[in-house]
């Protein structure tokens, strides 16, 4: 099968900024993708280059089978794009962008926004200035798939939404994923992401750190707190395939994160020099990400909270991607 995006060692240098650095990808169709990654991190840098809107320093990509470079708007007609903060013209009402937007497709694409419009119980007379933020993403999200695109991609659409909006945003996109078609979502709100997700990427410092299967990363990724009696000893050793992502002491409390940690490796761990006891616990996908972005064990209050506070350091070259 085809993969729907495919890249090859994608970089891109801005001045004082590498935002990505060697990023490979192979999105295959059907699927809700998720590219996890704190605010800086590459992730619109990546959808600008995806979209035809930036070109990579260097490395190539591939979307729908279309070179991005060569074929921009190509893309832009086969696929749909979602913002945090759409841009959308606030002296029009909402039937007047559907049908401003439908110019530029084919016929039924106003038929189809309006039946979501009407689901999403939004009046066709209003100013779009007059809506609230949940309803203009709802109004950017109907403008989208009225074209019935072959990949949408969300870059953080649910950033500011209130729950109840969150939820049915999200969900949305499962169904989209039954029916053959592919979602990229870029966000850093795991928790959210955790419930509709198939794959999972996590884009650290513009290198990918892991991207595998949402079940099959949870099911690889084991907390191991090993208690010892000296705490000069050093950790014991892990046997392959085991690998371990990062370590905290905390007296005489080791807390480690093993990839590929299998049950039958606690004899031996037990069995070594001052170990006196060995607790084991899996993962959640929030705690996974604090360890590929932070190399330890941080509390996920914390790791969300500074997320939420820091400013992108190539917010000037990061600019919104219009729909």
């Amino acid at each position: 099968m085809n993969a729907v995006i495919s890249s090859e060692q994608l970089t891109m240098h801005f001045r004082g900024c590498d935002a990505l650095r060697g990023v490979d990808l192979d999105i295959q169709p059907g699927t809700v993708f998720a590219l996890l990654g704190e605010n800086g991190a590459g992730k619109t840098t990546l959808i600008r280059i995806l979209t035809g809107f930036q070109s990579p320093s260097s490395g190539s990509c591939r979307v729908c089978g279309i070179d991005p470079l060569s074929q921009p708007l190509e893309i832009r007609r086969r696929i749909g794009y979602v913002a945090d903060q759409p841009a959308l013209y606030d002296w029009m009402t909402v039937g007047e962008i559907g049908w401003f937007t439908a110019s530029f497709y084919s016929d039924p694409f106003f038929d189809k926004y309006r039946e979501s419009i009407r689901l999403y119980e939004i009046p066709e007379d209003r100013k779009i200035k007059n809506l609230s933020k949940g309803q203009r993403a709802k109004v950017a999200l109907a403008l989208a798939l009225a074209n019935d695109p072959e990949l949408l991609i969300l870059d953080e659409p649910t950033s500011g939404l209130d729950p109840m909006v969150r939820r049915e945003f999200l969900e949305s996109m499962i169904g989209r994923a039954l029916s053959g078609r592919t979602v990229f979502l870029s966000s850093h709100q795991i928790s959210e992401v955790e419930r509709v997700a198939d794959t999972i990427a996590i884009l650290h410092d513009g290198k990918i750190r892991v991207c595998e299967p949402l079940d099959q990363l949870k099911g690889s990724m084991t907390e191991i707190t090993i208690s010892v009696e000296d705490p000069l000893v050093a950790t014991p050793s892990f046997p392959e395939p085991a690998e371990i992502l990062c370590e905290t002491t905390s007296g005489r409390e080791r807390q480690i994160i093993v990839k590929h940690f299998d049950a039958a490796m606690i004899e031996g761990i037990e069995s070594s020099q001052s170990v006196v006891g060995v607790r084991v616990r899996a993962m959640s996908l929030e705690e996974i990400f604090i360890a590929y972005t932070r190399g330890s064990i941080t509390s996920p209050e914390s790791i969300v909270s500074s997320q939420d506070d820091s400013l992108e350091d190539h917010r000037a070259v990061e600019t919104e991607v219009s729909p």
